[in-house]
Formats: C-alpha cells, structure tokens, sequence
C-alpha cells in the first residue's frame, strides 16, 4: 500500500513539473524566457518589486524645499462608503486594519499629519500606476521646451515605427486620455489560465518593454470613440519622451521635476532590464511618501513650487480639469463614470457639488497622490494590500471636508 501510495506521489510531482516545464517554454515563445522567469518566480506584482529589476537613479539637489510641520493630531472620523452602506470609522483605525504603510496630510504647505504602519518615512515606495501623472507631467514639460509640439501631434511622428497599423490619426491626446484604438484586455477581462499570456503581464514583466510598445495592435474600435485603461499608452509616451528629449526619461524626471521640486531624497525608476534599459512606465517610479507629496504641491500651486515655475499653469489646468463634456463610452472603470468621476491625462478626478474638483495619481495597493486645491490640500496614501471594499477616493474626500 505505501509502495503505490508512494509511485502516486512521484507520478504527481512528475504531471507538476511537465506542466511547469511547459508552462515555462509557452511563455518563452511568447515573449522570452526572462519574461517566463519573471512571471514564474514573482507572479503578482507588488510592493517589493522594486527590488527584483534594475533601476536608474533619480538624484536629489542638495537644496531641500521646506514643508513646515503643524501637527494637528490624528483627523478625526471618517464617513465612507463601505460594502453597500456608508460607514463611520476613526481614520487610525481604517489604516491600520487596511495595509496602509503612508498617510500624509498636507494644508496650506504644512504637515499636519504623518503616520507610518511597519514603514517610514525613509521607506521606498514603488508608485504602480500614480507614475502614469509623472508621464503625463513630462509630456507637458517637453511641450513647454518646445521638444514636443504639442498633444495634438500624432504618435507616428514621434514613433514611425507604427505608422500604417490602423495608428496614423492616434495622438499624443489620444495616449494621455486613455482613448480607444490601441488593442488592450486587463486581467479583469480575461480568465485565471489567460493572465501569463495578457496585456497586464505583457506591459510589466518583459525585459524589452520598447518591442513590446512597437508590436502594439489596433482595437478595431474607432480612435477616441471610448475609455479603456491601456498600459500600452505610457510605454509609448516613454518612447516618445526619450526620443524628443534625447534623454533616458529618469534623468528627465530629475531635471525638470525632482531637483527642482526640491526632494528630500533620492528616488528611482525601474528598468525592464540592463540590456534595453527603458524605464517602466507604467509603474515603475520608487520614491518616500513626502516627496511624493511634493509632487502634488507642484500641482496644487499651479505648476509653481520652491520658488520655480516647474510646470506651466496651463498644462497644469488642462491635464487635470474634467473632460467636459465626455461622449466616450466607457468600457472600463464604467462604474467610476457612472457616479460623476473623470480621467484626463493620466489622473483621475471627483466633481464637487460647487463645480470645483479634486483630482489625484493613483496607483495599485491604493496609492494616491491626492490634491484638492478648494482646501489647498495635498495627501498621500500608500498601501500593500488591496481592501475592495474601501473606496479610497470616498474616504480621503471625506478626510478634505472635514479639515476646517
């Protein structure tokens, strides 16, 4: 008995490794074996993955911008939709219970609230997706250089490449407001044994994101004619910003935002490896919660910060202001349509009842670079695990209306 149960043992582990093996040389063919490795060895992306590709260094000036503190204690109850119903919390404990690791409270250019959880403030924080509003603001730094005409400009200028694929009328825009054209299906719309092989891992794990950007596909959809969040769009910015500039797009970032922003510390952008060395665009800016922070307090003072116009005011207004009107249909984030909010530019966006809005660079784990400028408010939230029934942008808008 123990014999057979034994061979029933080996048979097993031998099915396993087959599959495995096979699983390996599929995702080999498919892109390459470092790609196979990746997805294997790591699989779903998080907040530690800064550590397992290379990064390019975004140095800091020696000159520190100065944000005074004014501690005010913890803020209060917080009122939040949660699983159907709203619901009364103190602020503490929503983060505590939630994976927050950062929560950042900035009013009038003062600190009044800092907290760490099994973290700190000299704590890397890989930004996921809030680092598509850093393309979005590069894009417009570029535009104010004269470096890129302007957004109206077709991507095929910029990237020939894809010229002659359904791609010649696709703008830079067209990128930046997530506009339909370019083939793109998340791992929410596909089933479990599809995801090694969808655009979610496609766009994350490769080690040459540059071929990956070139192969793109058109939808067959009209261009512009709806909404789907697509990681292809900043993997083409981020050819269009380095071919403009003639500059890696991290040392961009560093001079044009992050020397002159003023950071605390140093700050990277991870690579798709060594060999191509392309920053992750979609993803990949590694930074500390307060610097982060100052980020938004460029955009909250209207593209001025330590004493430099870092950004145009215009751009400023015209990549956060909501789309008015917006025709698109939304194929993806409907539900976030649907209740009145917006995307532009790469950041997300809440009407207010008075006709001001708040907007902010969100990321997964629920990191958010949040800026509400009818308080004059910047907070950072950062996460390592996902709660799907705490909507964020709810309960850091309460948070805004309840500071006095």
């Amino acid at each position: 008995m123990l014999r057979i149960f034994g061979k029933g043992i080996v048979i097993l582990l031998g099915v396993i490794v087959l599959f495995f093996v096979a699983l390996f040389l599929a995702m080999s063919i498919f892109n390459s074996p470092t790609y196979a490795w990746r997805i294997l060895r790591y699989g779903e992306s998080d907040i530690g993955d800064y550590a397992i590709f290379p990064e390019r260094v975004i140095s800091n000036s020696e000159s520190v911008s100065i944000i005074e503190r004014a501690d005010q204690g913890t803020p209060y109850e917080v009122e939040y939709p949660y699983m159907g119903e709203m619901r009364t919390e103190i602020l503490d404990d929503v983060l505590q219970r939630t994976g927050t690791r950062a929560f950042l409270v900035i009013r009038d250019d003062k600190l009044i609230y800092e907290t760490y959880f099994e973290s700190s403030r000299q704590e890397i924080n890989t930004s996921f997706s809030a680092a598509k509003s850093f393309n979005s603001a590069l894009i417009g730094a570029a535009i104010a250089e004269g470096k890129i005409g302007s957004v109206s400009d077709p991507v095929i200028k910029y990237i020939p490449e894809i010229a002659g694929r359904g791609f010649d009328v696709l703008t830079i825009r067209d990128l930046l407001l997530m506009n339909s054209g370019i083939r793109y299906f998340s791992n929410d719309e596909l089933p479990v044994y599809k995801h090694p092989f969808g655009d979610d891992a496609l766009t994350y794990y490769p080690p040459d994101l540059r071929e990956v950007a070139l192969n793109v596909e058109a939808s067959g959809a009209p261009i512009g004619s709806a909404f789907r969040y697509n990681n292809y769009h900043p993997l083409l910015e981020g050819m269009i910003i380095e071919r403009a500039t003639g500059m890696p797009v991290a040392e961009y970032l560093q001079e044009k935002i992050w020397k002159p922003m003023g950071a605390e510390f140093p700050a990277s952008w991870s690579l798709d490896s060594d060999k191509s060395g392309f920053e992750k665009m979609e993803s990949g800016i590694n930074a500390r919660a307060i610097d982060y922070a100052r980020f938004g307090l460029i955009f909250l003072h209207n593209g001025f910060w330590n004493g430099v116009q870092i950004l145009p005011e215009d751009w400023v207004h015209e990549s956060t202001e909501p789309l008015r009107p917006d025709p698109r249909i939304w194929e993806t984030a409907a539900g976030w349509h649907e209740i009145g909010g917006y995307y532009k530019y790469h950041w997300w966006g809440i009407n207010n009842p008075d006709g001001s809005y708040d907007y902010y660079a969100h990321g997964k784990y629920n990191q958010f670079i949040y800026v509400a400028p009818r308080k004059n408010v910047v907070i950072v939230r950062l996460g390592d695990s996902l709660d799907g029934y705490v909507l964020w942008p709810f309960l850091i808008h309460d948070v805004v209306d309840k500071l006095p």
